[in-house]
């Protein structure tokens, strides 16, 4: 049963209770629909009012530009930061409705690949509760990343239709249409500059409320879709032609059509150049007209100059993806409002900033400039004027210094000339960021180096962070609840009260309670596997989980040794007292990447021996978790107890699903990468099961060379396992299957598998050890949860504010629609 009823919560109930319609016809989607609308109907009054609000007082505005939102499910979320639930719950158990089988009618909002849209989405989350005035911005993809199906141990990919049937949580708002123009050429007249003959297609706003944390607070996610004029290529009245001038369309409007499939990789296609400037330009136009229609503006000079943007707008960039901004905003300063271009590029630099979110070369954006010249000819000049000052400036400064022009170059000369994005956004902004300590340490030391000597006040560090609300109150209530009876609810607008926590740690009764909950996450994701997964698993054994992105530099494989080499000791030592241990690895591979395909074929292939051998039993099973998303996580998460976090140091920027993992009471075993190194140092170390090579080893090992065939003939564990993958124990079918992961790892391993494995087995022990003593266990665990406060993205977007934007922020309610105005 749910819980006893508030007045407040019957008052919300009556609005509900408009659900029960005609039982007969009504289908669940039919349902969950009708809750949708009504929770969307406390939204919008606060939604309206909050826009109100920020239009009277015009408060400086931050657009969040980015390519990706990964937003998951809305409904849960909604009616945890409106305080909804238990009227809902109520209202729906009256109506004999099953809460949780209407949430799960709603498709995940997958419009990104995993962190970096993922990040997107709990900044929004806490700049509303925040009560910051932002907008996130992006595009409408028709289809987010692909579904996966798993087939005969491979990936299939499924179109991801996310929109089939309507999503009650977006407004389109044809009003606020905007023309964005591709190709075309440019004519320098006496009145100016004029981009002209270009192809013309219109982006359609759809709005999404984003509620703050029970502040009252809505803020706006408009994402754009492509549509093409009426006229689209009727103009050119081909006799004849008329049929095919309407099936032309599709053309225009496949802009918005699907969501690159890529993680930490740059696919240099024009259609992904088009989807970049197509989001660009259309928020620009928008923000512009803002600007110009805000209300004191009127009072004032109706601000028809844009010399005072800085003052009144930030736009961040989520890497390079939206750096379009830069030229596109000289444009309009430029070619439109005819400012000169010391003006211009002064109000550029002081509006725009940078996140850089990775060190990956694979990964940084590297535009040809014929595809520039061709799809935008203009913005080209732009980005070559913006070069020839940047490298008059460096010339002064550095005389004579010919390689580091070259090196410091947006323009990179070779077979191809290419506009590498990234020196684009240094230049054009006022401040960079990385998103780890020690990535942005990296950042200065090596990859932006030359830019950090040039202007060090310029580069700064953001520590991710994720919102509490989605991944603590929302996904785990057993375990929120548990925190709140010790310290109260406040932790949850302000993360750093978990340090209370400290004072329990020796507890009996919060150390039950803790492992009580996780007891319970654990049978109700067993009860999901064995209905989703036909998979029976032992609720006992240690859930050892490793959910991400499938890269070579995550280091699925150096896990994937792991399990052969545990799978082999307990065949060779049956009676001894193994450490059950059910392993659960889940994640998507893009498309195109074959080694990562070939990663999840060997995962499934290790389970099929592993977990249909007698001798092993329940002491180790091994899973393969499908269509890893949001939804997925929400519950996997809640339910762990060791999170693998175990990328070559160096490579992951920071991670974000490691902090959920230490939010919701799972352990660490890690190396010193990403965030994984404040989480040790929030925490303790000694309360994280940290590993292998530190940044500076690695650095030595690439100067003196890595020689894999060194490792493997030196450690009798590892040459077990690699012969058994390499010689088809684990592919009795096809015995070469597998052929292609044992030349990397033993002839062009990047990442370095074998450097941290012995390292990684010897931890392994330690867990396994520390894991038979479940008071010792838990204390590590209230350690872990106790030093999560740094890791809420209110504090990291509070910092954004202070350091970045020149924004306060602030935890005040703004009135309800219900209340009197003030």
């Amino acid at each position: 049963m749910p819980k006893p009823l508030t007045d407040q919560d019957k008052r919300k109930q009556i609005s509900v209770r408009g659900l029960a319609g005609d039982r007969n016809v009504a289908t669940k989607r039919d349902y969950y629909f009708a809750l949708a609308n009504t929770v969307r109907d406390h939204l919008v009054g606060r939604w309206i009012r909050t826009q109100q609000h920020y239009y009277e007082k015009d408060p400086k505005r931050v657009y969040y530009l980015s390519l990706e939102f990964y937003m998951g499910r809305t409904l849960q979320n909604t009616m945890v930061n409106l305080a909804l639930e238990n009227a809902c719950d109520e209202a729906t158990y009256q109506l004999g409705l099953d809460m949780e089988e209407l949430q799960d009618i709603e498709e995940d909002a997958g419009l990104g690949n995993g962190g970096l849209g993922r990040l997107a989405a709990c900044f929004l989350d806490s700049m509303a509760s925040l009560g910051l005035a932002a907008y996130g911005y992006g595009i409408r993809y028709e289809f987010g990343i692909f579904n996966q199906k798993i087939v005969n141990g491979w990936q299939v990919e499924e179109a991801d239709d996310w929109l089939r049937y309507g999503n009650p949580w977006e407004k389109a708002r044809p009003e606020y249409m905007r023309p964005v123009h591709f190709y075309g050429r440019v004519e320098h007249t006496p009145e100016g500059v004029k981009w002209v003959d270009t192809q013309v297609v219109l982006a359609l706003p759809y709005d999404t409320p984003v509620p703050g944390y029970r502040n009252n607070v809505v803020n706006t996610m408009r994402l754009w879709s492509a549509k093409a004029p009426c006229d689209f290529n009727l103009k050119d009245f081909n006799v004849g032609g008329y049929i095919q001038a309407v099936l032309d369309r599709n053309l225009a409007e496949n802009i918005s059509r699907v969501l690159y499939p890529n993680d930490n990789f740059f696919e240099g296609k024009e259609l992904r150049l088009k989807q970049e400037y197509f989001v660009v330009a259309a928020t620009l136009q928008d923000i512009v007209r803002r600007f110009k229609s805000s209300k004191f503006g009127s009072t004032e000079v109706v601000r028809v100059d844009l010399s005072t943007l800085p003052d009144k707008v930030a736009i961040q960039l989520n890497d390079t993806h939206p750096a379009m901004a830069i030229p596109e905003l000289m444009r309009i300063l430029l070619d439109t409002e005819h400012q000169k271009w010391e003006k211009a590029w002064d109000i550029c630099t002081r509006t725009c900033a940078y996140t850089n979110h990775t060190v990956l070369p694979e990964a940084l954006e590297r535009w040809p400039t014929d595809l520039l010249q061709n799809l935008l000819p203009r913005h080209l000049e732009i980005i070559y004027e913006i070069n020839r000052r940047h490298l008059e400036r460096i010339a002064k400064l550095y005389p004579g210094d010919q390689d580091r022009l070259r090196r410091m170059s947006l323009v990179e000369e070779g077979d191809q000339k290419k506009i590498n994005m990234a020196h684009l956004c240094i230049v054009g902004s006022h401040a960079v960021n990385g998103v780890a300590r020690i990535h942005s340490d990296i950042l200065k030391a090596t990859l932006f180096k030359d830019f950090y000597e040039v202007d060090p006040h310029k580069f700064q560090n953001k520590t991710n962070g994720i919102t509490p609300r989605r991944w603590l109150v929302m996904c785990n209530p057993g375990l929120a609840e548990v925190i709140a009876e010790r310290i109260g609810e406040d932790y949850i607008r302000d993360l750093d009260q978990l340090k209370k926590l400290l004072a329990f740690v020796d507890d009996d009764s919060l150390i039950h309670d803790i492992a009580k909950v996780k007891q319970e996450n654990k049978l109700k994701f067993s009860a999901y596997l064995e209905e989703h997964y036909k998979v029976k698993i032992n609720p006992n054994s240690m859930f050892d989980v490793q959910v991400k992105r499938i890269h070579e530099y995550k280091r699925q494989l150096l896990n994937c040794l792991h399990i052969i080499t545990l799978y082999n000791r307990i065949k060779k030592e049956p009676n001894k007292n193994w450490t059950p241990r059910t392993i659960m690895i889940g994640g998507k591979a893009a498309p195109g990447y074959h080694t990562a395909k070939l990663i999840i074929r060997l995962i499934t292939a290790i389970g099929e021996i592993v977990n249909h051998d007698t001798v092993v039993g329940d002491r180790l099973k091994v899973i393969f978790l499908e269509n890893y998303k949001v939804t997925l996580a929400e519950k996997i998460i809640p339910a762990s107890d060791l999170s693998e976090q175990i990328s070559t140091a160096g490579t992951e920027a920071s991670g974000t699903g490691n902090m959920k993992f230490m939010l919701n009471g799972a352990l660490t075993i890690g190396t010193m990468d990403g965030a994984n190194v404040e989480m040790a140092e929030e925490a303790g170390e000694e309360n994280l099961f940290i590993f292998g090579m530190r940044v500076d080893d690695v650095d030595a090992m690439d100067k003196s060379g890595y020689d894999a065939m060194d490792y493997y003939n030196r450690i009798p564990e590892l040459k077990q396992a690699m012969d058994q993958i390499a010689g088809g124990f684990f592919s009795p079918d096809q015995h070469d299957l597998f052929k292609d992961i044992v030349n990397m790892l033993l002839h062009h391993d990047r990442f370095k598998v074998f450097a941290d494995y012995e390292a990684y087995i010897k931890c392994q022990e330690k867990v396994s050890a520390l894991y038979k003593n479940p008071k010792e266990w838990t204390k590590m665990v209230i350690h872990n949860i106790a030093g999560c406060g740094k890791f809420s993205s209110d504090r990291t977007i509070s910092q954004y504010a202070r350091e970045i934007w020149g924004m306060e922020p602030s935890l005040e309610r703004i009135p309800a629609p219900d209340d009197p105005r003030q």
